[in-house]
């Protein structure tokens, strides 16, 4: 009886550690997601009103707008993004490109040229059905016409990429809206962007007190103009309004929709923040304290005008009107306040978007700092970040109407918003299952109401709505060259690969030596020998004693597990000591430093002779003929039982010795600053041949690692037209050179490094 209370004393200690976990994320997420809607309620009447509808001596104006406010809220934030979007998560990330990863696992539709059918054994794969068949006949049918037609998958990467744009887009716009004067919004930036290296949940600790007291605020003003006001103001919260506004009003009611589009700007920092927190959290901080506080405040507002409107027709419409008097001061602080807080969700949510699309190879490589050992879709990416600051301050500078400012960010708001409905209509029946006509249901509703406001935003072109339209095709070309050279670039790798035959028949003629050591070369295809191989031992006869042939690729889940990460095979002959080595990341896993990936490699190497050694091998996907069957081998934290590697520079008769464990030592006469050695289990016994191998491994690792990489200067081919021509040699060759470097994004020591030049005609 003892043992089973204290079983349901640990079962009730991590219950209550689980939610108190999640509660401190919603109460993050106040500072950090919900700051641009939050703060919504300063300038929705304001701009809405200032279109051209004329007060009359009825309320019938005010209480529409109210309704549309209202339904909007109702609709697209809580029933579309907190009950429906939230749930299509790509396992806790979201954002575009989390739904446009779910359609390339379900549909193969995969935009990274090196994938390969072994990718698909993984478990996120099989997790969530990805290799399930959509049971409705349009389902299946939709999924083979996605898969056969290389167009329609162009066009959903372009949908995907546009939404990540106006992402972009809307990050530069935001912080730069705010009602101070310029030097004061300057600084007030500058500030900003400065926090963000301490990462999310510093941040969100910092911020949250302050989008707390004002959603506080918010509410009690609205709660004291409802009674004092207009207490029957709740009327208006009938659709019937909406249907006598867009009737009496007409074109003005239609223009004011740019107005009342506003209220829900930074809805999609919700799904685009959620791989910073958990989908609970977003949702508990969204219906139990935001959405009750925006329906209040505007609903005071609506009160407020409703009252005074008639008795004074020069009285100004916003906000701080509706204040009483004496806290004007104490709520303008706490406005300003809130207001640069209100720009940390889009920032927060571009960095996200930002990593996704680099890993899924549609952005240039860019530095990722995890700031969270927890959370690790807390990230920080210092080049994005002062890339948005400095344009966050040429747009303040140079462009100060906030009006037009708000029909740019509006626009980009609505553009995410309509992308995000076609993708999970999508999402609705090729990855949930659903018949079509959920997903036909889905998009009328949404989609109606977001073409109308779209509509209303894009018949404001010229006065600011051209903004974020400039600023998203520029991302957009950038994003579309990197991915359209990096395919070339790997199709002319695939074209251009080389045989292990060819290699040793060519050595004969060059006298090819082997020399000590482990050599990586770093390759992007995940079969055959690359160009670059054959291009260096022509000039240069000679490679190492083990040679390993490295292809670090992303896949398009968030996390692969560390008993999956590596997927090792021969090349050759077991004498001619040749490996594939591919390395499989999540774009949401954290890439090993250099030191701790050289020792998982190792060890995965071992291991895998270790299982060809004893019969225990599985294979994994096939290859041709020179290459061997891939066999899945994880990081040495994942088989604790199996193969073990220890680098020192003791003895070995000074290391801890295990009856059940054998150690395979490197020959006595071998030189190097360290000693290593593997240790593995006395059971199953290993063939002489393994042995033998292992022996060689163990001296090449004592050598030391070399990585190799091809360092390609990207030309266009002879006879391409013009737009490829100043893609490929201006555009894609440009951002090579600038971005940063494979060896910065795999954690290459320079000082190992070693870089073959080579004209790479695409």
């Amino acid at each position: 009886m003892d043992l089973e209370a204290e079983s349901h004393r640990n079962d009730h200690l991590k219950k209550r550690e689980s939610w108190r976990t999640v509660l401190t994320l919603a109460y993050q997420s106040l500072g950090v997601v919900y700051g641009d809607l939050s703060m919504s309620p300063l300038y929705v009447y304001k701009s809405t009103f200032a279109e051209d509808i004329r007060h009359s001596e009825t309320n019938e104006e005010i209480y529409g707008v109210l309704s549309f406010v209202f339904w909007t809220l109702t609709l697209v934030p809580l029933l579309k993004y907190v009950f429906i979007v939230l749930r299509a998560d790509d396992n806790g990330e979201g954002g575009t490109f989390a739904l446009y990863s779910l359609l390339c696992r379900h549909a193969r539709v995969n935009s990274l040229p090196n994938c390969h059918v072994a990718d698909e054994e993984l478990s996120e794969y099989r997790r969530d059905g990805a290799r399930l068949s959509p049971r409705a006949g349009f389902g299946r049918k939709l999924k083979s016409t996605l898969e056969r037609h290389g167009a329609l998958q162009r066009l959903l990467l372009v949908l995907a990429l546009i939404g990540a744009c106006m992402v972009i887009g809307d990050g530069v716009l935001t912080p730069a809206i705010s009602d101070v004067e310029v030097p004061v919004a300057c600084v007030i930036l500058i500030g900003l962007f400065a926090l963000q290296h301490y990462g999310t949940h510093r941040v969100g600790f910092l911020f949250a007190p302050v989008m707390t007291m004002w959603l506080l605020c918010i509410s009690a003003i609205g709660v004291y103009n409802i009674f004092s006001w207009n207490p029957h103001i709740y009327q208006a919260l009938s659709p019937h309004y909406m249907y006598i506004f867009l009737k009496k009003t007409r074109r003005g009611a239609w223009m004011s929709l740019g107005g009342i589009l506003l209220c829900i700007t930074g809805s999609e920092a919700m799904f685009a923040d959620l791989g910073h927190f958990s989908q609970l959290s977003i949702k508990i901080a969204f219906t139990f304290m935001v959405y009750p506080s925006l329906i209040l405040a505007y609903m005071g507002q609506a009160a407020y005008l409703s009252h005074h409107h008639v008795m004074e027709r020069d009285n100004k419409i916003g906000f701080y009107v509706s204040v009483p008097g004496k806290l004007r001061w104490p709520v303008l602080v706490i406005a300003i306040s809130a207001a640069v807080v209100g720009s940390q969700a889009i920032i927060t949510g571009t960095f996200s978007i930002i990593k996704q699309c680099s890993a899924l190879g549609c952005f240039p490589r860019v530095k990722i700092v995890h700031t969270s050992s927890k959370i690790h879709g807390q990230i920080y990416i210092p080049e994005i970040n002062w890339m948005l600051m400095v344009l966050c301050l040429a747009i303040t500078i140079g462009f100060r109407d906030t009006k037009h400012m708000g029909n740019a960010s509006g626009l980009a708001v609505i553009t995410v918003m309509l992308v995000t409905t076609c993708l999970m209509s999508l999402v609705i029946v090729l990855c949930w299952h659903q018949r079509v006509i959920v997903a036909i249901c889905f998009i009328l509703l949404f989609g109606t109401i977001e073409v109308l406001f779209f509509s209303a935003s894009l018949i404001k072109f010229f006065e600011g709505a051209w903004v974020p339209i400039a600023l998203a095709s520029v991302f957009l070309v950038v994003m579309y060259i990197w991915h359209y050279g990096t395919l070339k670039a790997y199709e002319h790798d695939l074209q251009n690969k080389v045989s292990i035959d060819w290699i040793l028949g060519v050595g004969k003629n060059l006298g090819i030596v082997r020399v000590q050591g482990i050599g990586l070369i770093h390759t992007e295809l995940v079969y055959g020998i690359p160009a670059i191989f054959s291009h260096l031992v022509t000039n240069l006869p000679a490679f190492h004693q083990v040679l390993v042939f490295l292809c670090i690729k992303s896949v398009p889940i968030p996390h692969v597990r560390h008993k999956e990460r590596f997927l090792v095979g021969r090349i050759g002959s077991r004498e001619h000591m040749i490996y594939r080595c591919i390395v499989r990341y999540g774009y949401r896993d954290v890439h090993k430093d250099d030191v701790e990936f050289e020792r998982d490699l190792v060890c995965s190497i071992a291991e895998f002779i270790h299982s060809q050694g004893t019969g225990a091998t599985t294979g994994n996907g096939g290859f041709p003929r020179e290459d061997g069957r891939m066999t899945v081998v994880g990081t040495c934290s994942s088989h604790p039982d199996g193969i073990q590697m220890s680098e020192d520079e003791k003895d070995p008769a000074e290391l801890p010795s295990s009856s059940e464990q054998k150690e395979i030592n490197s020959p006595p006469q071998a030189r190097s600053r360290k000693k290593v050695r593997f240790i593995m289990p006395e059971s199953p016994k290993m063939d002489h041949a393994a042995r033998e191998e292992l022996h060689h491994l163990t001296e090449a690792r004592e050598a030391g690692i070399a990585y190799i990489r091809g360092h390609y200067y990207v030309k266009a081919k002879r006879g391409s037209g013009l737009i490829r021509r100043l893609a490929i040699n201006f555009g894609y060759d440009f951002l090579r050179r600038n971005c940063r470097s494979e060896t910065h994004a795999i954690s290459m020591p320079h000082a190992c490094s070693i870089e073959v030049g080579m004209v790479c005609h695409i």
